[in-house]
């Protein structure tokens, strides 16, 4: 298409989920709902369009060894983009990739800077590995580095106790969360157990990924305060694989992170009963392939999740979420186009048959 071509999307435009539109029109790389006048070079897209799908926790530029040259992290957002995810929420990442931001072909990023995790306490060369006295600071970092998030490993296997345990103490949590949010950034944190969890709600953070610790006794704090999950459960299904490994010399790690995994569905289900905010990520980037997000969707709804409601935590609720428009008057024209209606059937996220981003089609 060239920069005055106009695109014409018809059939079923989900606007919402309950907004249902016959058709749109792209001009200029934004979305209109009224047909332009004079246009001539039109093409046309037929099926069910809904907003370009959300990837809210996703690892550009790192793989399982850490850094990788910017070749590799463009085929892992060109991966992310013929699946259909166009925006993507970047929960951690060593690499610059702020080149993606000129790339009109490539997913919206927005990241949360590097990890910052305890010393000796996470993935080799992912993190700054720091001490809890430097925890202000380096959260001011990257809270200045980021575009708007930032990411700390809340919790991480303790080889003194061969267990999973918090990193951070409660003060230290709470006068970093307090730092962000005064310099305008929202604070994630990775957490697999159970025991960090109440101190980092209580200490003001704003979402936490994974989620897999939560209790009948935290779901109704996280809910209260209104803390967003991104289970990612397409990472979760490793956890076995993971525990066999550890079985010889952390045997408590093991069994716990079993444990964790068998009631991983109905932890995600009752937090969603319970009214706490729930967003599809799926882990993509450490060893994890890109382009998993159907399947977490999917995932989401097998936990017990309607399917509207898995299917706007890539869509439309992600995008609120994240202050990023959908299928708006205006907006840039970034959406998915499929076969069938993924309000009734989710699996057809899997097969997009055209995908547009900034009003180009581009897969």
């Amino acid at each position: 298409m060239s920069d005055r071509a106009v695109l014409h999307v018809k059939g079923r435009v989900l606007v919402g989920p309950d907004d249902v539109r016959d058709e749109l029109w792209v001009v200029g790389g934004r979305i209109s709902y009224e047909r332009p006048t004079g246009a001539r070079d039109i093409r046309t897209v037929e099926g069910w369009a809904v907003p370009g799908l959300v990837d809210a926790h996703c690892h550009v530029g790192l793989d399982a060894h850490g850094p990788v040259p910017d070749d590799v992290s463009e085929k892992q957002a060109l991966t992310d983009r013929e699946a259909g995810t166009l925006l993507i929420r970047d929960a951690g990442s060593p690499s610059d990739t702020r080149w993606i931001d000129d790339r009109a072909d490539l997913p919206k990023i927005i990241r949360a800077g590097r990890h910052i995790a305890r010393t000796r306490r996470y993935i080799r060369n992912y993190a700054h590995e720091i001490e809890p006295e430097d925890l202000v600071a380096y959260v001011a970092q990257e809270a200045r580095r980021g575009d708007g998030w930032v990411k700390l490993v809340g919790d991480w296997i303790d080889r003194e106790t061969g267990d999973l345990s918090a990193c951070w103490p409660r003060e230290a949590a709470a006068a970093a969360i307090a730092e962000a949010h005064r310099l305008g950034a929202r604070v994630t944190a990775h957490c697999f157990a159970e025991d960090s969890l109440r101190d980092l709600v209580e200490a003001g953070i704003d979402c936490v990924e994974h989620a897999t610790g939560l209790t009948e006794e935290t779901i109704p704090l996280f809910a209260s305060r209104g803390v967003a999950i991104v289970p990612t459960l397409v990472n979760i299904a490793t956890f076995p694989q993971l525990a066999a490994g550890g079985e010889t010399k952390f045997p408590r790690w093991s069994a716990h992170m079993r444990a964790l995994h068998e009631r991983r569905y109905d932890t995600v289900r009752a937090a969603y009963d319970a009214g706490v905010p729930v967003y599809v990520g799926t882990d993509a980037g450490g060893s994890l392939a890109h382009g998993l997000v159907a399947g977490e969707v999917a995932e989401l709804v097998t936990a017990g999740i309607p399917p509207v409601e898995a299917l706007s935590a890539t869509t439309w609720g992600a995008r609120r979420w994240l202050g990023r428009p959908g299928l708006d008057e205006g907006a840039p024209a970034d959406l998915v186009v499929y076969e069938g209606d993924p309000r009734a059937d989710v699996r057809v996220l899997a097969a997009p048959r055209r995908v547009v981003l900034d009003g180009r089609v581009v897969g």
